[in-house]
């Protein structure tokens, strides 16, 4: 909203008037509250002040007069307001007088507002003994000599803040009655214009700050303005609606340091549980181990028996030689520090000669042969244990990682133009005809592969694929943002994390530089695991119950995809499809199974 210059007076004009009508309000309220209980029953016979209110200032009547219509005004505000119009109208009923009307003092009014004056005057100065020193944190009054009482008004004008005493002539005097008074605060210099000394009452959008009147029409000419409490009711909304942004994000944070919390429990909760079955495996693959221990330990034990005997008759010798050179070695140390050249040469000749010691180059002590001890205890442990226990503990591990199954389907709009995907979106083969297929940017266009239409970007995943009769393929992850143009490099550096089949029987693990698996007989099923949070990508022989491969302590930031590779069809040689299977347990055995194999 923009003002002219007859507006922005107008709203300044009815902007002090009401700023002084409602310090006049409050004034009399305070009086009114500081009577005495013997004095309420008087108080209550006062005439209302707002009988005795010019409805254009909003003050106590000044020379009231009134209008053919019966409407009382002051006498200067109804003959400012004919001027500021085109017509003669009373403000009040809106009566429109052809001709202005001869205007006269109401002196009956104005004896009532002389008199309503008199008892306000005769309130304020009975109660001005009851007022208290400003306390700390209080506004003072700057008129006070010596104990200075709580303010209750500052006036804009005179930069001076007044106690209710001093207040009387800012609401009496016929100069200051027309002041801007507001509750008393202290910087009112911060209120005030600095360069033309009135109050700020405007605000400027054009420049975005605080003006009083004289800038309106001089340093801010033709610039937008609003009054200072529409602009404050306006930004009084911004911050309310920040406010509740920010209690809004607070409570987020609050609903994430749950789910944190909750998260934490949970892993807590699964370290636990894996600490248990860890400790109950273990004891009893010690319990299997023990007995060979013990047999070990007790024949090393007699070998190393008979050597330390040999030994300590060798280091009493060493020992006794030892305390005597150490005994040269303080006198030659001794005669090194003397200042006394004739001593020194004296003792020469006897501590160069050198002390009578035993040879010792060619003494050893030869520790007993334990060739074949461990080798053959080992052989005995793994008789003990036997292939069927590896095998049950790799099994109960697949079990373990089994539990974060997912549901995957391939995405055909990612798939090369060679592939044939069932209508399920379950299997994949590679064919010997190209189809017709938009180049889009999410579809591979030279490496014979596709992904899957799910992304993953936390916690873990896993999924099985056959790749039964297949001669060629290549399995794993990917993210989202890797290359599906032209030529690709499988590696962790490009962002693929993939195992491999070449040629039937050549396994490989794509880790930068290709590292070779040694897979006899190779897998019909392959379960492939993902822990985001710990960087972790592994292979699983699934008939076989078996660890392929890990990729470990990468840091996870993008979205992954399963990643499918049925290579080149070869002729019909490779045409078997990678066909992604539903997890099945049942094969897996029960952990208790595990601990009664013990």
């Amino acid at each position: 909203m923009s003002f002219s210059r007859s507006e922005s007076v107008r709203e300044q004009q009815q902007s002090c008037s009401r700023v002084l009508f409602v310090s006049k309000r409050r004034f009399t309220r305070v009086h009114q509250v500081s009577l005495s209980n013997s004095d309420m029953s008087a108080a209550s016979n006062l005439r209302s002040e707002d009988q005795f209110l010019c409805s254009i200032c909003m003050d106590v009547f000044t020379d009231p007069v009134s209008t053919p219509c019966g409407h009382n005004f002051c006498k200067i505000c109804i003959k400012q307001h004919w001027d500021m119009n085109q017509r003669c109208q009373c403000p009040m009923c809106k009566e429109t007088f052809y001709t202005r009307p001869q205007l006269r003092v109401n002196t009956f009014i104005s004896e009532m507002v002389a008199q309503f004056r008199r008892e306000a005057q005769q309130k304020a100065s009975s109660s001005s003994s009851e007022q208290q020193a400003a306390k700390p944190g209080e506004v003072p009054c700057d008129v006070c000599t010596g104990t200075r009482l709580k303010a209750l008004k500052s006036c804009l004008v005179c930069q001076t803040s007044y106690c209710q005493t001093h207040l009387e002539h800012h609401l009496t005097k016929e100069a200051l009655k027309r002041h801007q008074l507001i509750d008393a605060m202290e910087n009112l210099e911060g209120r005030i214009c600095t360069k033309h000394g009135k109050p700020l009452e405007l605000f400027c959008k054009t420049d975005q700050t605080c003006v009083c009147m004289l800038c309106s029409v001089l340093d801010h000419k033709n610039h937008e303005f609003v009054p200072l409490r529409e602009e404050y009711e306006g930004k009084k909304a911004e911050l309310e609606k920040t406010e509740a942004e920010i209690q809004q994000m607070i409570q987020k944070r609050r609903l994430k340091i749950q789910e944190i919390t909750e998260s934490v429990k949970m892993s807590k909760d699964a370290a636990d549980r894996q600490k248990a079955e860890g400790v109950q495996a273990f004891t009893a693959l010690m319990e299997s181990v023990e007995r060979c221990l013990k047999e070990l330990m007790k024949e090393i034990e007699d070998k190393q028996e008979a050597t330390e005997k040999q030994a300590e008759g060798l280091i009493k010798d060493l020992e006794l030689e030892i305390s005597e050179l150490m005994e040269r070695s303080s006198k030659v140390e001794q005669i090194s520090c003397s200042e006394d050249h004739l001593h020194l040469l004296q003792s020469f000749s006897s501590l160069k000669a050198a002390p009578p010691t035993k040879d010792w180059t060619e003494v050893r002590v030869r520790p007993p042969s334990y060739e074949g001890t461990v080798v053959r205890a080992v052989a005995q442990l793994e008789e003990t244990l036997g292939k069927d226990m590896k095998k049950k503990l790799f099994e109960a591990e697949l079990k373990r990682v089994q539990k974060h199954e997912v549901d995957v389907t391939l995405d055909p709009d990612t798939a090369h133009p060679y592939l044939i995907l069932t209508d399920d979106g379950k299997q994949v083969r590679d064919s010997d005809v190209r189809k017709n297929l938009p180049d889009n940017p999410e579809r591979f266009s030279h490496c014979a592969c596709v992904l899957g239409e799910q992304s993953f970007s936390s916690s873990r995943f896993y999924f099985e694929v056959q790749v039964k009769g297949k001669t060629d393929w290549t399995l794993g992850v990917a993210t989202e943002s890797i290359n599906r143009k032209g030529k690709i490099t499988l590696s962790p550096q490009d962002g693929f994390w993939t195992v491999m089949l070449r040629n039937g029987n050549k396994y490989k693990a794509n880790a930068g530089h290709p590292v070779p698996l040694c897979l006899h007989p190779g897998p019909e099923k392959v379960g492939v695991f993902v822990d985001y949070e710990e960087g972790l990508v592994s292979f699983y022989d699934v008939g076989a119950a078996a660890l392929i491969y890990s990729f470990t302590g990468f840091s996870f930031t993008h979205k992954l995809h399963p990643y499918f590779c049925p290579c080149n069809n070869d002729g019909g040689k490779n045409s078997a499809p990678l066909i992604i299977c539903p997890v099945n347990q049942t094969e897996s055995i029960l952990f208790d199974e595990l601990i009664d194999f013990y």
